[in-house]
């Protein structure tokens, strides 16, 4: 006969169990309070005039204005012109790294990791250095051609911002494509390599289609980013290149014309909500098709890159 097990005496002091929803609401109060009530105060100064009143005079007065319209285009200008060059650049380093070994690519790869924990204005004081009136090139300059001889103004122009945000965004491409290089099985690579296709085959058709996650993912990150930087605009001195963060701050602190400077605020939070849903929907649409046509089998996958070896 078997016996039966003492009954366990009841915890005393036992924490009651707490439902979901009380984890849920802690972040979400954060979230609300460190987020959602500077977005509502600032939306909320837009529609008031200076003194406090509701109106939309600041509205229709900045969305009319042609300030606000070159600010506009001179943001997307240079958010558009940094995200293509840091494709390209983070595309070609990428691929060296991950494809062409050589020694000290794992140095180069870290080396290019620091930058992202770098502050941005301190890529905008090393241009100062290279390319600023009194900089190294500069020195060269007088050295060579005499004391007369200038440099075209880079550093102050919407190029030099350009460049300066090229060169500090680029690992924010280079990241992604070396993951999803990562995850390319080399057969695939031998087996095209193999049946004759050369390097540049290789690359747009065995290569590039994993690429496209990677490049979608930076490139999306990297026009958000450019499309709300401050700092490297403003330390690069470029009086006349205003964009929306210029205004914000030049509207906000300089002429102390809150409503104006939260009308442009709001205006870019739209603005950048806006990219990252088209960012969201069209990542998922990529990641669906290409889950739809990834090949499940191993020699499926290599199959289909011997066919394209021989087209």
């Amino acid at each position: 006969m078997t016996a039966l097990a003492p009954a366990r005496p009841a915890a005393t002091g036992a924490l009651p169990r707490m439902p979901a929803a009380a984890w849920v609401l802690p972040p979400l109060l954060v979230v609300l309070g460190c987020v959602g009530w500077p977005l509502v105060t600032v939306l909320g100064e837009s529609v008031r005039d200076r003194a406090g009143a509701f109106s939309m005079a600041s509205w229709s007065a900045v969305l009319g204005s042609a300030e606000f319209h070159n600010a506009l285009w001179r943001t997307a200008q240079i958010a558009v012109g940094s995200t293509v060059g840091a494709l390209l650049l983070g595309s070609f380093l990428a691929v060296v790294l991950a494809f062409v070994p050589f020694p000290g690519a794992g140095l180069a790869a870290r080396l290019i990791d620091t930058v992202l924990a770098l502050p941005s204005f301190l890529v905008t004081l090393a241009f100062t250095f290279l390319y600023g009136s009194a900089g190294v090139l500069q020195a060269l300059v007088h050295a060579v051609a005499g004391p007369g001889a200038q440099l075209p103004p880079i550093l102050t122009s919407p190029l030099g911002v350009i460049l300066a945000e090229i060169t500090f965004f680029t690992p924010f491409v280079v990241r992604p494509l070396l993951a999803s290089f990562a995850m390319l099985p080399r057969e695939q690579l031998e087996v095209a390599a193999s049946l004759g296709a050369g390097p540049l085959r290789v690359l747009r058709t065995v290569v590039g289609p994993e690429a496209l996650p990677g490049l979608a993912a930076g490139g999306s990150l990297v026009l958000l980013l450019t499309l709300n930087e401050f700092g490297i605009v403003l330390f690069t001195g470029a009086k006349d290149v205003i964009t929306l963060p210029v205004l914000i701050y030049t509207r906000g602190v300089v002429s102390l014309d809150l409503p104006g400077a939260a009308v442009v605020a709001t205006a870019q939070v739209v603005l950048s909500l806006l990219l990252y849903g088209v960012y969201r929907f069209g990542f998922a649409r990529l990641r669906g098709d290409g889950r739809a046509e990834r090949p499940t089998d191993p020699t499926e996958g290599a199959g289909h890159v011997a066919v394209v070896a021989h087209q």
